[in-house]
């Protein structure tokens, strides 16, 4: 599995309220969900993302809430993976579960920047910048996570068995 794309950059610390703002909970629906994704950092996000996209972020990128919305509404707007120097224990968990691709890479988090070209081989954990044509190496999931992520989540992985 790969993406490449455009690379939008985020602090530390986003938490879940940041990435979808709990005043639009009110809806199941994750495409309507997803047209305020990161609206409260960045407003132009979900106009500007194209499918696989990547976001890159700083430490603990998904704090706060447990809820799945944020995963999901990033995953639903096009966003191919998120890239961070860590995630917060239950956005971690919730992002496998709903097939949204994550990566821990401390070094790529902190070097590569807003609008490079990045792809991303979640196969073997390779991000290479081709914007500088670094490359980085991330720990790869282990290929029966990697089914799930490839499946679009826990629940549909369970249904092609």
């Amino acid at each position: 599995m790969q993406t490449k794309g455009t690379v939008y950059k985020y602090p530390d610390n986003v938490d879940t309220d940041v990435i979808i703002p709990a005043r639009y909970l009110n809806t199941p629906d994750a495409r309507e969900l997803a047209k305020h994704c990161m609206e409260d950092i960045d407003p132009e996000y979900v106009h500007k993302v194209r499918s696989g996209d990547v976001m890159v972020a700083g430490w603990n990128f998904g704090c706060g809430s447990s809820r799945e919305h944020a995963p999901l509404v990033i995953r639903t707007c096009g966003t191919g993976c998120v890239i961070a120097k860590s995630f917060a224990r239950i956005f971690y968990r919730n992002a496998i579960n709903i097939g949204l691709p994550i990566l821990e890479c401390e070094q790529a988090a902190e070097e590569i920047q807003a609008g490079d070209q990045v792809h991303v081989d979640f196969d073997t954990g390779v991000i290479t910048d081709e914007t500088t044509g670094k490359r980085y190496r991330a720990e790869p999931f282990p290929e029966f996570i990697q089914k799930i992520i490839r499946a679009g989540g826990l629940l549909a992985s369970l249904k092609e068995d």
